[in-house]
């Protein structure tokens, strides 16, 4: 009877080991994670008393914020903020059978999170499962479920792009007050309603294209066992106006290539443009699948024989069309009816006269070039697309 007694003694000593110090439920592999995130922080007793207080299911999850959140946000948010949002991630986990499907490591890092890069802290997470829990439900797939909220998100939150928002990085509540947002701040908004209703998504971007046009930001949705991007308000999984400009992103250029943000270290940051010296947001560089992308669909366009290769070329007036020298750069925008289809920057007189501006169009559509002239004036060349290749120029006086 002792004997056994010291047996079963044993194994629970041996379970016990093999658990968290930080509470039952949380792997032992956190344990150093969370000394080091708790060694220096103001308030160490009360995430240690917070750990303690969440229902078990959702411990590992606390720690995994715990543990990788940014010290100012471990210093400073309101815990309370903190709680709601896993309680409000696991309500969706229970909901919809597309996040139980989950794996445990893309429910972390892709859904969980309360934050998508340096914005304000914001409640927003039970308010949009409520907003966006009408958008998915009867839907199957996880797929489903994305195209259903983005088609629908500008609608229930009431934003649209407009350069006269407030700042770049806005949290949802700043560009709902408002009515406007970024492109930072859109994509802030459709990863938050997506993660809401339990679909994982990330923030995607460049610091710069290739030709130094800009930065720009967009959102991608985790379903089918891989990463498809998209943008606020929906035009299909893995189609994009920027397409041809992310198929010529530089790897391994930080100004010009393009990253994905991450919760966890991922092994790089993400170069945010307003906060240029900030290294707290992680994110893991993905340039190479763009350009691969991109590459496949121009083929795959081209062999099809529907588009057909169209070049444009930005003169300073009609006097010098066809001169080197009369050419200047210009930002471009290509639309073929509301759908913005591509853009870029024209090359300028000391630029070889073959790099022209390239595009690829439907045959048969009716597309319109649009910028900016010398006066500051909106100008636009619209153009039928035969079966031929088409060469468009413009003029800036």
């Amino acid at each position: 009877m002792m004997i056994r007694l010291l047996t079963l003694l044993m194994c629970l000593g041996l379970c016990a080991c093999g658990g968290s110090r930080y509470g039952s439920g949380i792997p032992e592999s956190y344990d150093p994670l969370l000394d080091a995130a708790l060694a220096e922080c103001p308030r160490a007793d009360s995430l240690r008393m917070l750990l303690r207080e969440t229902p078990r299911a959702e411990r590992e999850a606390m720690a995994f914020l715990i543990a990788w959140m940014p010290r100012g946000d471990r210093d400073t948010m309101r815990l309370g903020l903190l709680r709601e949002n896993v309680t409000c991630a696991f309500r969706a986990r229970e909901r919809y059978a597309w996040t139980r499907a989950l794996p445990d490591s893309v429910f972390l890092n892709d859904v969980l999170p309360y934050a998508v890069v340096d914005e304000v802290r914001d409640a927003w997470r039970a308010d949009f499962l409520d907003r966006f829990a009408p958008c998915v439900e009867g839907c199957r797939t996880m797929r489903e479920a994305a195209e259903a909220v983005n088609r629908e998100i500008a609608r229930r939150v009431g934003v649209e792009y407009n350069t006269l928002r407030e700042k770049t990085n806005q949290s949802p509540a700043e560009s709902m007050r408002q009515g406007m947002a970024s492109c930072t701040g859109l994509s802030v908004l459709l990863v938050d309603a997506l993660r809401a209703v339990g679909i994982p998504a990330r923030f995607v971007g460049t610091a710069a294209w290739h030709d130094n046009r800009g930065n720009h930001s967009w959102t991608e949705v985790w379903c089918d066992g891989e990463w498809h991007f998209t943008e606020y308000n929906f035009v299909g999984f893995d189609r994009a106006w920027f397409l041809a400009d992310a198929g010529q992103a530089i790897e391994g250029d930080r100004e010009h290539a393009i990253y994905a943000v991450s919760f966890r270290p991922a092994g790089d940051w993400f170069p945010m443009v307003w906060s240029e010296d900030s290294r707290e947001v992680h994110a893991v560089e993905v340039t190479r699948r763009y350009r691969e992308v991109s590459r496949k669909l121009f083929d795959e366009r081209l062999a099809s024989g529907t588009h057909v290769p169209v070049t444009f070329t930005m003169y300073r007036n009609a006097a010098v069309e066809g001169t080197s020298a009369g050419r200047t750069p210009a930002n471009v925008d290509v639309f073929c009816g509301t759908e913005q289809v591509g853009g870029g920057r024209t090359s300028g007189p000391q630029q070889d006269m073959n790099d022209a501006l390239r595009f690829l169009l439907e045959k048969g559509s009716r597309c319109t070039f649009r910028y900016e002239n010398a006066r500051g004036e909106l100008t636009e060349v619209t153009v039928e697309v035969g079966e031929e290749p088409l060469a468009v120029v413009g003029y800036m006086e």
